[in-house]
């Protein structure tokens, strides 16, 4: 007896040794969000205003967190943390942000939450270990970046070691925090994606995940809402394509594909004028075409693209290029091989009657010239 005694005894040291110090009973349960729905939504504002490096709309998201119930401790914590994937600049501005609005409202008499700061780590913690675990329960299976040693030291010991360690946010509220960060990020789709997995992974449900892209877009965050809701598309097995930019995609151009090579979109901005944005996927190229009776404009507005009058060279589409096509000369103009393109586009000096004369395709010749 006295021995089952001694065993059990060690056993409850072993537990009280992995928690910290703190009774298990009082132990947060990491893979739960510990979030409201309202702070939910409060946050997912919080971190994608931070990723976006919007100061602004920051400071009024984080003012809407505090009286939603959100503590000090856990917005230092969800800003600090976010230095991983969005650098220090945009997480020290925020952090800034957040000191303002909290002596604001202590000048305005109103209450703010300390909460709880991170409970300590046991004696002899291991980073490394204890990342690679989290890391792996994240990603679904073991997961090795190899191409960069270095790299996958510091996702494993630091990201998910030392700073998922901290207790302040549970695994599954610092993966809603990260999911609304990279919302908030053009060109990241890999990376947010893997992130949706791993918050369902870590713990946060269908419907809490779903109400992310809601959130968002009730903060006025549309075109980072359609990013996140893509993902999430993704995730659950269907197929999704977002745009490239805060650029609207608009519907998939069936009306003129006839009139393309490769996948182009349609957005219709302003019926009156008739301004469009239209997207090209990368290699996607209109044939060559002729207006009588207008001026094309192009505003090229996102990506890399090309546009060339017949008999000229190509003049190169990027952000700021703008492209005033004369009224009967022959041209196209398309995505580049290797980049998505968007342009807005309308007509000028329009008469009554004036039409579009499509041509033949602008070949393979003509187009793998231009790099």
């Amino acid at each position: 007896m006295k021995n089952i005694t001694l065993i059990v005894t060690f056993a409850g040291l072993l537990i009280l040794s992995a928690c910290g110090g703190k009774n298990p009973s009082t132990v947060k349960d990491m893979n739960k969000l510990s979030f409201n729905p309202q702070q939910a939504a409060a946050m997912s504002a919080i971190a994608c205003h931070e990723a976006r490096g919007d100061q602004s709309s920051l400071a009024l998201a984080l003012d809407k967190g505090l009286q939603a119930g959100l503590t000090v401790n856990q917005l230092k914590e969800a800003l600090s943390q976010l230095y991983a994937y969005t650098g220090f600049p945009r997480s020290l501005n925020a952090l800034g942000t957040l000191q303002k609005v909290i002596e604001q409202r202590n000048s305005a008499g109103l209450a703010t939450v300390e909460g709880p700061e991170s409970s300590p780590l046991p004696h002899g913690y291991d980073a490394l270990r204890q990342g690679t675990d989290v890391q792996t329960a994240l990603s679904g299976q073991p997961f090795d970046y190899t191409f960069c040693p270095s790299e996958d030291y510091y996702l494993k010991a630091h990201l998910f070691g030392d700073i998922f360690a901290r207790d302040v946010l549970t695994h599954a509220d610092r993966e809603l925090v990260t999911v609304s960060a990279l919302s908030g990020l053009e060109g990241v789709m890999p990376q947010l994606t893997a992130h949706v997995r791993g918050a369902l992974n870590m713990g946060v449900t269908d419907v809490q995940l779903a109400a992310i892209p809601d959130a968002l877009r009730s903060a006025g965050l549309t075109a980072e809402a359609a990013r996140c809701q893509a993902a999430i598309t993704v995730v659950n097995g269907g197929q999704s394509i977002v745009s490239p930019s805060s650029w609207p995609l608009g519907d998939s151009n069936t009306a003129y594909a006839q009139y393309f090579i490769g996948q182009s979109y349609l957005a219709l901005l302003d019926p009156q004028s008739g301004l469009c944005n239209v997207t090209f996927e990368p290699g996607c190229r209109n044939n060559w075409h002729i207006h009588h009776g207008a001026v094309q404009m192009l505003i090229c507005v996102s990506g890399r693209g090309w546009y060339q009058e017949w008999g000229k060279e190509a003049v190169e589409l990027k952000p700021g290029v703008t492209i005033a096509i004369p009224e009967g000369v022959k041209h196209w103009h398309g995505a580049a091989a290797d980049s998505w393109m968007q342009h807005l586009t309308y007509h000028a000096n329009a008469r009554p009657g004036n039409t579009n004369e499509w041509l033949e395709p602008v070949t393979d010749e003509v187009y793998n010239r231009l790099k």
